[in-house]
């Protein structure tokens, strides 16, 4: 079990007035208002520690309080996902080839293997981590890093490894936010139980959510808050931003083979997909929003699952809040620890989710270079004061109605869509120059990879929109030609 420790800030938290111990495993847990804080939360694919005393809300809070950490300590994790497909038949490709793919850039670039029973799921090298999504989606979890020189360099350093080894075996990726061209019987399911659980789910709660597993691939970044007044601030104008986000790197307008009517099919589908756990949160513009308010969302977002004994048991539909007092219907007297609380965090998808950091998650997956344009956007933006409150001043009269409209029509119209007098496009011109402003301030020399950005904002032409103009002309309306202009 690892212990990572943090600073809070006396001001990050008013309601931390007491200190209160809880034991875990031997491993104490402090929270003391001004004081330091361990906290004892291993990954999700260890055995979670059995709590020897009843978690709190208190100590909900205090999980999601002890990401607080000073401007010098900021980083920018990255993450992207991206289709695998056989050369010759653009077809997916089978687990046992992924399962051949791991294994061959363990070997060859030493990575330590993630199992889940006697099958290879993923790598794991330093703060990076390779794992699989549903249908075999190849998601690079990035490092926590300090410049995006670091973070493009990243990128670069994993798709050279990966394509190294796809490469022999006639394996290339395709980068783009909704599968072109499979259809869903088509996809291969990966072995892990947590997917097993959410596959059976979704029907339930949606019409799309089979389609969210299985055929979409997103790029996001995430970003850390020194207090919660900075948490709030990045979480507010990371919502009113998201729907400029989606529009600028909107590049999903296909399904099996045909335009399928939006620009970015994948944030659609977001929208059938389980309106407990999505969306556009509201009530983060309450005046009472801080952690405490988020963690009383959490705690009411219906349960996937608990992880037990290298097993994940079926707890869908069941609440935390019956999980915190120890009547869980599926685990009956036992009570969570932060582990759990930890996965339970990551069954949520809103636009912008808190854990112990933010993450954006409005973006359709693409082509590498928007890989390094999509953190760059955000960087300029929430790491910089001046153009995080010009931001926040530009919003501040945007109605919840108006937000929701622009979550709804951008899927569609992209930087077309209306708002007040004039077009999103102008508003996202606005945006891109307070992100470049801000990474100028930055002074790392940052601001060549809004490159990707500044033609679609010039222009208004997202993307897909490139992607439709070529179908429909010099593609002969064949979308097999999609693999080849998107392949990393």
């Amino acid at each position: 079990m690892k212990g990572i420790f943090f600073g809070i800030s006396p001001s990050s938290w008013d309601s931390l007035k007491a200190t209160k111990s809880l034991h875990l495993d031997a491993v104490e847990v402090q929270y003391k208002r001004g004081h330091r804080v361990i906290v004892a939360a291993s990954p999700p694919t260890e055995d979670a520690v059995i709590a020897t005393e009843p978690l709190t809300e208190e100590d909900l809070v205090g999980y999601l309080v002890s990401g607080c950490k000073p401007k010098e300590n900021w980083r920018i994790g990255t993450e992207h996902e991206k289709f695998g497909f056989e050369f010759g038949t653009l077809q997916p490709m089978k687990y046992e080839q992924i399962a051949e793919l791991l294994n061959g850039i363990s070997e060859r670039f030493d990575w330590e293997k993630l199992m889940e029973g006697d099958k290879i799921i993923g790598l794991k090298q330093g703060k990076q981590s390779i794992s699989l999504e549903p249908g075999g989606q190849f998601e690079l979890s990035g490092a926590p890093l300090e410049t995006l020189h670091q973070t493009c360099a990243e990128v670069n350093s994993h798709l050279y490894q990966v394509k190294a080894v796809a490469e022999e075996m006639g394996i290339g990726f395709l980068g783009i936010g909704f599968q072109p061209k499979w259809e869903r019987k088509d996809i291969p399911i990966m072995p892990k139980g947590r997917y097993d659980i959410m596959r059976n789910y979704m029907p339930k709660v949606g019409s799309l959510g089979l389609d969210m597993m299985f055929r979409t691939c997103t790029v996001q970044v995430n970003l850390d808050f020194d207090s919660e007044a900075d948490m709030i601030r990045k979480f507010r104008a990371g919502l009113a931003l998201q729907p400029i986000a989606t529009a600028l790197f909107a590049n999903s307008p296909f399904t099996e083979g045909k335009p399928n009517g939006f620009l970015s099919m994948r944030s659609q589908i977001w929208t059938d997909t389980d309106n407990h756990r999505t969306g556009m949160l509201p009530f983060v513009f309450d005046d009472s929003f801080g952690f405490e308010q988020y963690v009383d969302y959490a705690l009411d977002v219906p349960m996937y699952f608990v992880y037990r004994k290298k097993k994940y048991i079926d707890c869908t539909g069941m609440s935390f809040r019956d999980f915190l007092s120890g009547k869980l219907p599926c685990l009956p007297g036992e009570y969570p620890t932060l582990n759990d609380w930890e996965n339970h965090l990551t069954t949520i998808f809103p636009e912008v989710r808190l854990k112990r950091y933010l993450e954006m998650r409005g973006a359709d997956g693409g082509p590498w270079r928007r890989l390094c344009a999509l953190p760059a956007f955000w960087v300029g933006i929430l790491y910089d004061d001046i153009s995080l409150q010009s931001v926040l001043d530009m919003t501040a009269d945007w109605t919840l109605e108006e937000r929701q409209m622009l979550r709804n029509k951008v899927p569609k119209l992209g930087l077309k869509t209306p708002f007040r007098d004039g077009l999103l496009k102008h508003i996202a011109q606005e945006v891109v120059k307070l992100a470049k402003d801000g990474l100028e301030r930055r002074g790392y020399k940052e601001t060549g990879f809004l490159n990707e950005m500044n033609e679609v904002v010039r222009t208004g032409v997202t993307p897909a929109a490139k992607l439709l103009d070529l179908y429909h002309g010099k593609w002969g309306q064949s979308v097999d030609r999609v693999f080849e202009a998107l392949l990393y």
